[in-house]
């Protein structure tokens, strides 16, 4: 008996490959069936059942209800942020199929984490915001600024009290091994980039594909080529 039981059972239930697949499939933040993380996990409807049960014992996912539906989704961003540190940590993954580098190539160029941009795109913005002034550099993570709050207005988000004077974190992207923004700062671009159509979820699960339209508006918007 340790005093470190406690991380070990969590650290057991994330390691198991089939349960770390699901944890993966659910990092954007949006509630998946059963049925779809069984498919992603490759197994059965009953064994993604018991997967499912232990994840929940644990308090890694939460089940919601709408209607006959039953959906689950991670319980909190703690979870996303503990799941991409073990990927931080990983050697990169191991491309054995046509499939795999596609899946490989759209992440990697974007992709959601719990609602916001990751990946390529999500590094590329981050860059661009600090280097407009919209927000300050502090190391650990930024600042928004006066002239980021106008632009935020210009832009057509309206900024929440979960912004003012609050420091927006940084997440250090598992496939660059370099940081983006994270929390409700950079989740309200994202969703507003979505609303322009600039962006689009692409066919590989969690990625985002920029559009012809984002192409240019985020050239001229950002100062920077989403797909160079």
């Amino acid at each position: 008996m340790s005093v470190y039981d406690n991380i070990s059972s969590t650290a057991k239930l994330i390691g198991n490959p089939v349960r770390m697949t699901m944890l993966i499939a659910l990092l954007d933040g949006r509630a998946l069936p059963a049925g779809e993380l069984a498919s992603m996990a490759g197994i059965s409807p009953q064994t993604a059942s018991a997967h499912l049960a232990k994840l929940m014992e644990g308090s890694l996912i939460v089940l919601k209800k709408s209607g006959k539906h039953r959906y689950y989704m991670l319980t909190s961003s703690k979870v996303a942020e503990a799941v991409e540190a073990i990927a931080i940590l990983s050697p990169p993954s191991q491309v054995k199929s046509l499939k795999e580098s596609t899946e490989k190539k759209a992440l990697y160029a974007g992709r959601t984490c719990y609602g916001h941009l990751a990946g390529e795109i999500g590094i590329k913005l981050t860059q661009a915001l600090i280097h407009l002034g919209y927000v300050k550099d502090l190391k650990d993570g930024c600042l928004l600024t006066e002239n980021g709050l106008e632009w935020m207005k210009h832009f057509g988000i309206n900024p929440s009290r979960k912004m003012d004077n609050t420091v927006i974190p940084y997440h250090v992207d598992w496939t660059a091994r370099k940081f983006h923004i994270a929390g409700p700062f950079a989740l309200a671009i994202t969703n507003r980039l979505l609303e322009l159509g600039w962006i689009k979820h692409g066919k590989v699960h969690r990625s985002i594909q920029i559009t012809d339209l984002g192409h240019s508006e985020i050239t001229k918007e950002f100062g920077f080529d989403p797909l160079s």
